[in-house]
């Protein structure tokens, strides 16, 4: 008997240590400590440069480059699948023509995915169940373009048991959102970014209703020169111990700071690096295995 309970006690511890070590929770404590010196990364649609784009291996290949974050885009079928998908349409992704709205997810399963350069391959449309399976553990999920599906999003996280696992968001003024998804931005699990485009006349009170009603764990930031950033109250978000979010994907969202000038034009410092001056602890990238490798020489990622 005694051996019996040694044995299943150790079963117990190490399930237990295993738990507790999973990749996602350094990276949810992260996101949420605003003390930590982890600049998180954001590989944009998984690792589409390798991989079809809102894919299942572009997810995975994302996660073996040690991305903290991966961003993905939702639409959804006929019959009510959430999937995974960026355009309004199948054509430049897909095998198939038309709107994903208009296909059962039966039919949709059918089609295959292309890869970055428009060839075929044998992958196929995800659903966001899938992802957020494959993630699970793992690596935390953004979820972009979903405004829309946010309630049928959660009950997704729910399912999954991956709450903590998903960064919601929208450009979406803050009074809006609670008056239709207030009970996702009181789910303290559940994290909510508001997306606020400097170039919009509305932006400074939009940072400060956002800033001074819900204190978001992060704030993503679009800027398309350097004085929208810098005459901006964007220091609000720091000082209420927020995150910001640049995108270096390209010229028009972050002031040609990007992802362009720090790999094909060799200038990291003049990209991501004032980027990295300027407030920056979560950075969206296209190129995520270069970004970590500039990261990590600045002792700004594990």
């Amino acid at each position: 008997m005694n051996r019996i309970f040694l044995l299943l006690l150790g079963i117990f511890l190490v399930e237990k240590v295993a738990a507790q070590q999973r990749p996602v929770d350094g990276i949810i404590r992260a996101l949420h400590d605003p003390s930590s010196k982890q600049v998180l990364v954001v590989a944009h649609r998984g690792d589409w440069r390798n991989a079809p784009e809102n894919s299942l291996l572009a997810i995975e290949y994302a996660i073996e480059k040690g991305v903290d974050v991966v961003e993905i885009d939702l639409k959804k079928s006929k019959d009510g699948v959430l999937i995974l998908m960026h355009d309004k349409t199948l054509d430049r992704t897909t095998s198939g023509k038309g709107k994903p709205e208009d296909y059962t997810w039966a039919e949709l399963q059918q089609l295959t995915l292309k890869n970055p350069h428009g060839a075929p391959t044998r992958q196929r449309i995800p659903t966001f169940e899938q992802c957020m399976l494959a993630a699970k553990g793992r690596v935390m999920i953004n979820v972009d373009k979903g405004y829309d599906y946010f309630q049928e999003a959660y009950a997704v996280l729910e399912k999954t048991g991956t709450i903590d696992h998903a960064i919601i968001k929208s450009s979406e003024p803050y009074e809006k959102v609670k008056t239709e998804n207030g009970n996702l931005l009181s789910n303290k699990q559940l994290a909510y970014m508001p997306i606020v485009d400097l170039g919009k006349p509305a932006a400074a009170t939009m940072l400060q209703d956002y800033e001074q009603k819900l204190r978001p764990v992060a704030v993503e930031v679009i800027f398309a020169t350097d004085s929208a950033l810098l005459r901006s109250n964007y220091q609000l978000i720091p000082r209420n111990k927020g995150r910001i979010w640049y995108n270096s994907l390209w010229a028009s969202l972050d002031a040609g700071h990007d992802d362009e000038r720090s790999v094909e034009e060799r200038q990291p410092d003049a990209g991501w690096g004032w980027l990295l001056a300027h407030g920056a602890t979560i950075i969206q990238t296209d190129r995520p295995a270069e970004l970590i490798a500039y990261l990590r020489k600045k002792k700004l990622h594990l």
